[in-house]
């Protein structure tokens, strides 16, 4: 590889300070930062700073192999990611992991793959994997694996349970950072959790709880996904704890990916007033220096893994550099890819219309007034969290025994097929959802990834099941009308061709629902959320109902 320079206006975010400079890179690795005078007021574009990391993501949510993530985003200055593999484990276990690693090792972008601590997520839903505390220690092993992903598992650790424990232990003995996942965890229990050896979470979803574990010593990651959404809940913590915040995604479509990615919210903090050195404190260098990553912060010597962006105020790029390599430039991708050969594990028949039906005794309950009330999982746009209702029966038209959706409430049907094996559907009703005709699905539905629908009746949720049953995985809509699906044969949880294509496929679905009556700002990804058990208050598995406060079936 040619030396060659870049010239700018310099960003040290280490000593705070702009100087008017030419950046040196040979054979990958800055060779030399020159200074060739202070800058002048106001500040000369372009600028060239440390490219940004994402602090912890599920490469999956994208519905992209990683080398098609990578295109997408050094687009947006993302040199790096704190990578999950979390969702494929859950799939495909170890080969799903590797599957992941070997992927992003293709293409020039720096991944940073953990090792999946909590697979299944829990004993109350089926996954097509486990991954043993034995099978953790392998993964935490290679050089290749920097931490141990996030312990959803917080009542394991809270409870001492043997197994959970060795895999914290072994990431401690092998001296590699421990992530946590705690929602709504506090004090004492959060500082016990903490206790244990657990350094960060991204699920705070106020500034108070935040801060409760920032006085614990662990580190807050800001999280700003498709459809998790805790930016303006947290982000003024920067002004006074910049040096342990970082940013995330942690599930982003691919639509969203396309749109930007850590810049975003770059310049969101800014334009709210943040410091530019705080913003890009969290942006950039805490998470390479937490994780202990290779990627560069632009000093002699490191990775030449930096960008060039015309402004601190939209940060927009203008050229994107990865060890050395031009991967992106004026909103072009570089980023040369090969189709990946898909794995997955999907074992389920086609369903009938009959076992989508909602009976009355299933879902029927009497209280000592005998007023018969069934329970509603409340949606909430922009969380992950949902909300425990009760409807009386009152509410629903009841035909021959069968409950009927209620559009007119927003009430609607939601199931969750077993897409491992043959099994009985489970089902429940849910709100916010917003559907007046037809229904949707996906196999992306954290974090066993069984098949999840929304519909208004059990024909349409029939139809858009069993397309994804066809294809392997996928996400899907259907009314009486018409039926789309795009594919994702890897995992079930995402495609192997160009990532703009897909792009653009998904969002012809996501308008499809928000045709068909959503009034979500993402409703596939939130749908993906309602079977995710580890996330209060309540939700749906292939096993039925869970209470995520009791954390049981209800």
């Amino acid at each position: 590889m040619s030396a060659f320079t870049v010239a700018g206006t310099i960003v040290n975010i280490f000593e705070r300070s702009f100087f008017t400079g030419e950046i040196v890179v040979e054979n990958g690795k800055i060779a030399a930062i020159k200074n060739l005078a202070p800058a002048s007021e106001p500040l000369p574009g372009p600028f060239v700073l440390p490219g940004f990391t994402d602090a912890h993501v599920h490469i999956e949510s994208s519905m992209l192999v990683p080398s098609e993530f990578a295109k997408l985003a050094v687009v947006h200055g993302t040199v790096s990611t704190i990578s999950d593999p979390h969702e494929i484990a859950n799939v495909c276990g170890m080969k799903g992991v590797e599957f992941m690693i070997e992927n992003g090792k293709t293409v020039p972008f720096k991944f940073n793959f953990g090792a999946p601590s909590c697979v299944p997520a829990t004993n109350f839903e089926t996954a097509g994997a486990t991954l043993t505390a034995a099978d953790v220690r392998t993964l935490l092993e290679r050089d290749d694996v920097l931490y141990l992903s996030e312990m959803m598992n917080f009542p394991g650790v809270l409870h001492g349970d043997e197994e959970v424990m060795k895999k914290i232990k072994a990431a401690h003995e092998l001296g590699k950072p421990v992530d946590g996942h705690a929602p709504g965890l506090r004090p004492p229990l959060s500082d016990q959790y903490i206790a244990a050896g657990i350094s960060t979470d991204h699920e705070c979803f106020t500034a108070e709880e935040a801060l409760d574990k920032l006085k614990s010593g662990m580190k807050i990651i800001i999280r700003e996904g498709s459809a998790a959404k805790n930016f303006e809940a947290l982000i003024d913590l920067i002004d006074t704890h910049a040096h342990m915040l970082m940013f995330c995604s942690d599930d982003k479509h691919p639509d969203s990916l396309v749109e930007g990615h850590i810049n975003q919210l770059c310049a969101r903090a800014v334009a709210k007033g943040k410091n530019v050195f705080d913003v890009l404190q969290a942006a950039c260098v805490n998470p390479v220096l937490h994780y202990n990553t290779n990627t560069g912060l632009l000093r002699p010597g490191d990775a030449a893994d930096f960008i060039v962006v015309e402004d601190l105020h939209q940060f927009k790029v203008l050229q994107t550099y990865v060890q050395g390599m031009l991967v992106a430039e004026n909103g072009q991708s570089l980023i040369q890819t090969k189709k990946a050969t898909a794995i997955n594990q999907f074992h389920c028949d086609e369903k009938t219309v009959h076992e989508f039906e909602f009976n009355l005794n299933r879902f029927g309950t009497a209280d000592e007034e005998n007023f018969e009330q069934v329970y509603v999982i409340e949606a909430l746009d922009g969380q992950i969290i949902t909300n425990k209702l009760k409807e009386p029966i009152s509410s629903f038209s009841v035909n021959n025994g069968i409950i009927n959706a209620n559009t007119e409430k927003d009430l609607l049907y939601m199931v969750v097929v077993n897409r491992y094996q043959n099994a009985p559907v489970a089902k429940c009703f849910v709100k916010n959802f917003g559907l007046k005709k037809g229904a949707i699905a996906s196999s992306v539905a954290h974090d066993s990834h069984n098949i999840i629908a929304v519909g208004v009746d059990a024909e349409s949720i029939a139809r858009a099941v069993n397309l994804i049953v066809k294809e392997n995985g996928g996400v899907s809509a259907a009314d009486e009308h018409s039926e789309h699906i795009l594919p994702l044969p890897v995992a079930g949880l995402m495609s192997a061709d160009d990532g703009y294509k897909i792009a653009a496929d998904y969002s012809r679905l996501d308008r499809l629902a928000k045709e068909m009556g959503s009034s979500l700002s993402a409703p596939y990804m939130t749908l993906s959320f309602m079977a995710l058990l580890v996330i209060p208050h309540l939700k749906l598995s292939d096993c039925g109902l869970f209470d995520g406060d009791a954390f049981q079936l209800v």
